[in-house]
């Protein structure tokens, strides 16, 4: 019970974030699309292959994934946010995937369903990260890759708030590489720069 407690107060507090910024998320950063489309491209995809952008937010992404599969290919984009899905149909996103609301901890899609996982700005905010990319494995099947992307690296997202990096920071190499290890993945490639963080992983067997 605790623990069903404590993970409706995490969707609580992350709901209530992104309500608050969802009108208004896509003009904060409007020069973002060139980036979203490159960390779309580095997952490799092929027509006709199925893959999640997981807290997708207004569906930024979608279109760039869309390309990259095909009118044959399968995307969805899911996030915990309905303010943020409600952006995304506005802006029309809903055209080139599937939009649902869901859980990065309980994906309402059968075990190795896809071809890769598109995650912008998303392991800052998974509440329980190891089990939650446990989850992200599930539904890839082996082979597959894990993309965890983000505009700007990770110096340049801690100036933005006025705060340093620190040792513990998830998405550093020393802390991102076994955390992805222990959860079904196996870091292929790592790339930390001021316009541009991007780890890139692959589904083991």
């Amino acid at each position: 019970m605790r623990d069903h407690v404590r993970m409706a107060d995490d969707h609580r507090h992350v709901q209530e974030f992104f309500t608050a910024r969802a009108a208004g998320w896509d003009t904060r950063f409007p020069d973002d699309g060139p980036a979203y489309e490159a960390a779309a491209d580095s997952l490799s995809l092929r027509p006709g292959d199925a893959v999640l952008d997981i807290g997708c937010g207004t569906g930024r992404a979608l279109p760039a994934l869309r390309a990259a599969v095909g009118p044959r290919g399968t995307v969805l984009g899911a996030d915990l946010t309905p303010a943020m899905l409600e952006a995304a149909v506005r802006a029309g996103r809903d055209r080139e995937g599937v939009l649902l609301l869901a859980d990065a901890a309980r994906l309402p899609l059968r075990s190795r369903a896809l071809d890769a996982v598109f995650a912008a700005g998303l392991i800052s905010h998974l509440p329980h990260p190891g089990p939650d990319l446990a989850e992200l494995a599930r539904v890839v099947r082996p082979g597959g890759r894990l993309a965890l992307f983000h505009p700007v690296g990770r110096a340049a997202l801690a100036a933005r708030h006025g705060r340093r990096i620190t040792e513990d920071d998830l998405r550093a190499e020393h802390n991102l590489r076994p955390l992805l290890a222990c959860s079904g993945w196996r870091l292929d490639s790592y790339t930390d720069e001021d316009d541009r963080f991007l780890a890139l992983a692959v589904r083991t067997p």
